[in-house]
C-alpha cells in the first residue's frame, strides 16, 4: 500500500503459486537477479501505476518465492464502470525463467471480482509450471477454474456488500458441512483444507488421502487484511491474527496435533477480532 504527495495510491498483494516442473530451476541461479522480497520494496517505491510496477518487478527475476501479484490502481479506480485507458488491476505471475504481466481490469469490472488462489491464471503459466501433469493425475483440485476454492469464491462472493462481508468471505470455513469443501477421495470426505482459509490442523491424522497437501498439518490461514477505497487513501487497513474461528473451533496450542512444535511468547488460544491498522 504506497501514497504520496503526487498522489499515487497502490495496493500490492500476492498469493505463491510455486513450481512443480524440476526444468525450470535450472534458471534459479546465484548471480545476475535479485531476490523477490527486494525487487517488492523497490517497485513499490519507484512504480507510478500497475504497468511500471510490473515492468520494474520482473527485472532480474530470481525465480525464488513465486507469486501471483495483483497491483491495484486505486487513482484509475471508477466505480460502476471502468473509464477507457485507465488500468486498475495489473496481473503478474512468476516462476523461474518467466514473468507474465497482464491488464485485467475489464474482467475484474464484468465479473465483479478477482480471486486468487495458488493456482496461474495465465495459461503459459500454468502449463510450464508443470500443472497440468497434476491435473491429469489428481483432478481438478490443481486446476484453476474447478479447485474447491475457486468453487467457493464463484459462488460466495455475491455476498460480499461492505468490509465485514469481505473478512467473512476472506475467512470461510466450514468444511464440515459445504459440499464444495468435499474430497472424494479421502477418507473422512470433509477436509479443512478446501476452504478460503484452509485449517489442515482440523484434518484427522489417522486419514487417508491422496496427496500431501490434503493431510493433517500445521497449515492454513494465519490472518486476514482487508482495505477498501476509503481506508486505502489513509494507508490504513483491517486485519485480523490467526487462523479462522468464524465456523470452526478457534485454533488452541495446548490443544492442538502441533503442541510440540516451538511456538514460544505466542497465546494458546487464537481468538482475536479485527483491529484496525493504520500509519501516519
Amino acid at each position: 500500500m504506497t501514497w504520496d504527495a503526487r498522489g499515487m495510491r497502490k495496493v500490492t498483494l500476492e498469493t505463491t503459486i510455486g513450481n512443480q516442473n524440476s526444468a525450470l530451476w535450472k534458471y534459479v541461479q546465484p548471480e545476475g537477479c535479485v531476490l523477490e522480497w527486494m525487487r517488492n520494496v523497490v517497485a513499490n517505491r519507484l512504480a507510478l501505476d500497475g504497468d511500471s510496477w510490473a515492468d520494474i518487478f520482473k527485472r532480474f527475476n530470481s525465480g525464488t518465492y513465486n507469486n501471483q501479484w495483483m497491483i491495484v490502481d486505486y487513482k484509475a479506480f471508477v466505480p460502476g464502470g471502468p473509464s477507457p485507458g485507465r488500468r486498475v488491476l495489473t496481473i503478474l505471475e512468476q516462476i523461474p525463467g518467466m514473468v507474465v504481466v497482464a491488464d485485467r481490469t475489464s474482467e475484474l469490472y464484468q465479473k465483479t471480482y478477482w480471486a486468487s488462489y495458488n493456482i496461474p491464471s495465465f495459461e503459459s503459466v500454468f502449463n510450464a509450471s508443470g500443472l497440468p501433469a497434476l491435473v491429469a493425475h489428481f483432478g481438478d483440485w490443481f486446476s484453476y477454474d474447478g479447485s474447491p476454492r475457486a468453487q467457493i469464491f464463484r459462488r460466495n462472493q455475491s455476498l460480499v456488500h461492505d468490509l465485514n462481508s469481505m473478512i467473512r468471505l476472506m475467512r470461510y470455513n466450514d468444511f464440515l458441512h459445504d459440499p464444495l469443501s468435499l474430497c472424494k477421495a479421502c477418507d473422512p470426505k470433509p477436509n479443512g483444507e478446501n476452504a478460503v482459509s484452509a485449517r489442515s490442523d482440523l484434518n484427522p491424522a489417522n486419514g487417508s488421502y491422496p496427496f500431501q497437501a490434503l493431510n493433517q498439518r500445521s497449515h492454513g490461514g494465519i490472518d486476514v487484511k482487508v482495505t477498501s477505497t476509503a481506508l486505502a487513501k489513509a494507508l490504513r487497513l483491517l486485519a485480523a491474527s490467526g487462523p479462522t474461528w468464524d465456523q470452526l473451533p478457534p485454533f488452541q496450542w495446548s490443544s492442538s496435533p502441533f503442541t510440540s512444535l516451538l511456538h514460544m511468547g505466542q497465546p494458546d488460544l487464537w481468538k482475536f477480532s479485527p483491529i484496525e491498522v493504520w500509519w501516519d
